[in-house]
């Protein structure tokens, strides 16, 4: 199997999935994902923060 029949065979199976459902998944809010991002990069960010003081 080559790379190029590969790669079409990959593109035609997500062109197949996506017009099933248009690509967005019933139960996935977008707030909540893009919330729960958010408050993860904070309190990451707080984390490094509080671990690089210079003493």
């Amino acid at each position: 199997m080559s790379l190029s029949s590969t790669a079409h065979n990959l593109v035609v199976l997500a062109s197949e999935g996506a017009g099933q459902h248009g690509g967005n998944h019933d139960s996935l809010s977008p707030y909540l994902t893009g919330g729960g991002a958010l408050f993860i990069l904070c309190l990451m960010l707080w984390i490094t923060t509080r671990l690089n003081r210079d003493r």
